[in-house]
């Protein structure tokens, strides 16, 4: 009953054209879901009803969205009626509880943890790379990681062209990935360290603020790979549906507050000049490029945060190697990976 009301609802029709789906944003007080906020109100997102949800610590507030105030609601199993679609940036546990409960209740999720991305009933979505597959959803669809979100962007289209035989990724990571928490403590550490006082150190536990360190999620004893650098390599050849790619990976923490620079080798399988990456990159959806040698004026996260696009710049020939590509790139890690990203498959989901 509930599937059926929530499919016709779905088919109400705006004043754009567009059909106008009942939203919900699970986790709206986080970074990522005040982001969501943000990309729906830029990009125009069209909607009929609207439900903010968060932790019962943060029921009760108010958020004004496009002039109407809207009080935020307990998350809990029963928060999905009438919901088309739910953006949910809640946190893995939170996810693995609640979709369930929202699909059963005829709700879209499109998932931005890590809870259901390695899960072969659920695909897992960059609209620049595999649009076609936010389709073939059973209730669930996720949002990969960031850093696999900002190098599979620029990396897709050479891989089209010529093969990715393998990648080499290096990272410099934002605060921004480990939460709003984790920016106001970079930004408090600066304070700290102008008046002199310790250095507040409650997320990371050491001093952030002119340093950098390995990012900070668990490690593989034995193979050394912490959890961030196995979600890139394992999300990477899922997206591209092609097990024969090898990535490798090695994620840093950077003291920058929202936007991801990424290192990239690439081995190809066929020759590509640097012209020929350069022209095809500059005809890709998502990109930008910023590749000025005689300025020396290359990708930097300043550059990258709050825009939409991968920033893409020094693109050369690897001379260590045959058919070898490298690049460097900058990527807003709370628009394009995380809510950008999420609010472009809800787009596609509307325009099918």
């Amino acid at each position: 009953m509930r599937g059926t009301a929530a499919r016709l609802a779905f088919q109400v029709l705006g004043g754009n054209g567009l059909r106008q789906p009942n939203v919900a944003i699970a986790g709206v007080t986080g970074a990522v879901g005040q982001e969501f906020l943000a990309c729906m109100e830029k990009r125009n997102f069209p909607f009929n009803k609207l439900k903010l949800l968060a932790s019962e610590r943060s029921a009760g507030k108010k958020i004004t969205y496009k002039g109407q105030t809207y009080v935020v609601e307990a998350l809990t199993e029963n928060s999905f009626e009438d919901v088309d679609i739910a953006l949910f940036s809640a946190g893995g546990s939170q996810s693995r509880q609640y979709a369930p409960a929202a699909v059963k209740a005829g709700t879209i999720v499109i998932d931005n943890s890590s809870a259901f991305r390695m899960d072969p009933k659920v695909p897992l979505v960059i609209p620049e790379v595999n649009p076609q597959a936010a389709y073939r959803h059973n209730g669930i669809i996720a949002n990969p990681n960031c850093s696999t979100i900002i190098m599979a962007v620029a990396v897709y289209p050479i891989h089209q062209a010529a093969g990715v035989r393998r990648a080499s990724v290096a990272t410099y990571q934002a605060a921004s990935g480990a939460g709003a928490a984790a920016m106001a403590e970079l930004e408090q550490q600066a304070r700290d360290w102008v008046e002199g006082q310790p250095l507040t150190q409650d997320i990371f536990g050491r001093q952030y603020i002119w340093n950098l360190f390995s990012h900070n999620s668990k490690i593989d004893p034995s193979t050394g790979y912490n959890e961030e650098e196995v979600k890139m390599m394992r999300e990477t050849t899922k997206i591209f549906d092609d097990d024969s790619i090898r990535v490798t990976a090695t994620c840093i923490r950077v003291p920058v507050l929202r936007a991801h620079c990424e290192a990239i080798n690439l081995t190809l399988n066929e020759p590509l000049s640097e012209d020929q990456a350069r022209a095809i990159l500059a005809k890709a959806p998502g990109i930008t490029i910023h590749d000025n040698r005689a300025d020396n004026s290359f990708p930097e996260p300043l550059m990258a945060s709050g825009i939409d696009d991968v920033l893409v710049g020094r693109i050369r020939a690897d001379l260590s190697q045959e058919n070898g590509l490298e690049m460097f790139v900058a990527g807003d890690q709370l628009l394009k990976g995380a809510a950008l990203n999420a609010v472009q498959i809800a787009e596609l989901l509307i325009e099918q």
